[in-house]
């Protein structure tokens, strides 16, 4: 410890401890840990709900992931959850983006057709949940970070960032499904 003469007082030049600013930015890189994490557990869901063979079951069960991933996040911003605005809300959003909004159900009806349409729906709806819940949970994560609520929510305003979003949604469900794949394997190949 360093010490100076000031004003004819001995102070200490110690440096000033930052342990409080630490804990903040911790508190923060930890909240959106905690958000990544949220959002991935329900993209996880999706996924799963997209491999169910029944059309149009997945499609409601997906609606429902979804919806308890904006309720949660709501509770973590203190935002007041209304599931009927919230449904109409999802509604637009994802319609606004007409070919994720016609990809969805269309990829669920195409489990209608005997063994053809069964595997192209096994294929491509797992991408399609788990990347349009993505795009929901980062499209709210923004929102509620702006102050936003229920009320102040338009969805034309976020239409570009719920398609890039989309995008990349696109990428981490296929990362995951090669992962599973990878498991799958790993677990058909032990002795």
């Amino acid at each position: 410890m360093q010490t100076e003469t000031v004003n004819n007082e001995k102070v200490d030049n110690e440096p000033i401890n930052n342990e409080a600013n630490d804990i903040e930015a911790n508190d923060i890189e930890t909240s959106q840990q905690e958000l990544d994490k949220l959002i991935m557990h329900h993209v996880y869901g999706s996924v799963g709900v997209g491999l169910i063979p029944v059309p149009l079951f997945d499609f409601v069960a997906l609606t429902g992931v979804q919806l308890n991933l904006v309720r949660k996040l709501a509770e973590i911003y203190d935002v007041p959850f209304s599931q009927n605005k919230v449904k109409n809300i999802l509604s637009s959003m994802v319609g606004g983006a007409l070919p994720t909004a016609v990809a969805s159900p269309l990829t669920s009806l195409i489990k209608i057709v005997p063994l053809i349409g069964q595997t192209i729906g096994a294929i491509t709806m797992p991408a399609v949940a788990g990347a349009s819940t993505y795009a929901i949970g980062k499209v709210f994560i923004r929102h509620f970070e702006s102050g936003g609520n229920f009320l102040t929510f338009n969805p034309e305003k976020f239409k570009d960032y719920y398609s890039k979003m989309f995008k990349e949604g696109k990428k981490v469900a296929a990362k995951f499904r090669k992962d599973q794949d990878i498991q799958d394997i790993n677990q058909d190949t032990k002795w």
